[in-house]
């Protein structure tokens, strides 16, 4: 019995670094946003034409997975698609708005970094929405990344300004993804169909805006390389990252998974400086380096309550 115990566990001690690499692999993806973003904004395009080609594109080719996901929208009642609706709007279009606005502001990395405030709102959002107890180890952390955020407007150049505060917004949509999700379809919904709802219903909305056929037309004209960079928007800092995570969900507890994702803004910061030449006030890196602990922890004290009450 031993000898067996002893060799099963390998295939689970495998899974779970596979889980873990897969995380890792998504939040660097996902790091590399601000620099597509900042790339194609150099190339003339605004905070909001940067959402529509990241929605949009993306939700073209997720049409690719509605035969399969078919069953379950048609299961959906009238109050989940409009809950549906609602977390698109405000989790998936009003955060990548603010976070490209921050982006274009402020700079790659101080605007991953204020995009990571989004556990202190969800505390909030949580206690409010969901009827969840704020712990005093909580209020703590959050009031560890509020001071964060504090250093991250000091330096050289940062100060108070729109893009602080876009920064801060798309951590407030950021969280508000979650909190609303879960009020809506609980923990029991495929992860798949909300991304798919999450994209689609953002892209449907920006179909009936002149500004998305007026920044295609804008893209059109440009060298054929740019479109590499809409590629990346919408497959390496998008599409192909959910799927890295949704798979690592299979093999890792979602509290535990979340603790990892801050390969994410450690990549934003490192691209932005190697390749855009962004550096920042030390300071300011005091600053991030307040709002990821605080992150970190929240994640690690989910994880260790998730584990009591099981």
């Amino acid at each position: 019995m031993t000898q067996y115990t002893a060799k099963s566990a390998y295939p689970i001690l495998n899974n779970t670094w596979i889980g873990i690499a897969q995380v890792i692999l998504a939040a660097i993806c996902w790091g590399t946003l601000g620099i597509f973003s900042t790339y194609l904004n150099r190339f003339g395009f605004t905070g909001w034409q940067l959402t529509i080609l990241r929605v949009v594109t993306s939700g073209v080719v997720l049409l690719a997975l509605l035969p399969f996901l078919w069953r379950y929208l048609k299961a959906l009642t009238l109050r989940q698609w409009a809950a549906l609706a609602i977390q698109s709007l405000i989790g998936v279009l009003g955060m990548s708005v603010f976070y490209f606005m921050a982006v274009v502001s402020l700079g790659a990395g101080p605007a991953v970094a204020l995009l990571y405030t989004a556990p202190v709102f969800s505390l909030g959002f949580s206690a409010l929405l969901l009827n969840e107890h704020i712990t005093k180890q909580a209020g703590m952390l959050a009031l560890l990344a509020v001071i964060g955020v504090g250093l991250t407007m000091l330096g050289e150049e940062a100060k108070l300004n729109w893009g602080i505060l876009a920064g801060l917004m798309s951590g407030v949509c950021y969280s508000l993804y979650g909190v609303l999700g879960k009020r809506a379809m609980g923990d029991t919904h495929p992860a798949p169909l909300v991304f798919f709802t999450s994209v689609s219903f953002s892209a449907a909305v920006l179909m009936f805006m002149p500004t998305t056929y007026e920044t295609y037309h804008q893209l059109a004209a440009l060298p054929l390389p740019t479109w590499g960079y809409v590629v990346g928007l919408s497959m390496i800092g998008t599409i192909i990252p959910f799927a890295l995570y949704m798979k690592a969900l299979e093999k890792l507890p979602a509290t535990r998974a979340s603790v990892f994702t801050t390969f994410e803004p450690l990549t934003a910061i490192l691209l932005a400086a190697v390749l855009l030449n962004q550096s920042l006030a030390p300071i300011q890196y005091l600053g991030i380096s307040f709002i990821l602990i605080a992150s970190i922890l929240n994640s690690l004290l989910k994880s260790h309550a998730n584990e009591a009450s099981t």
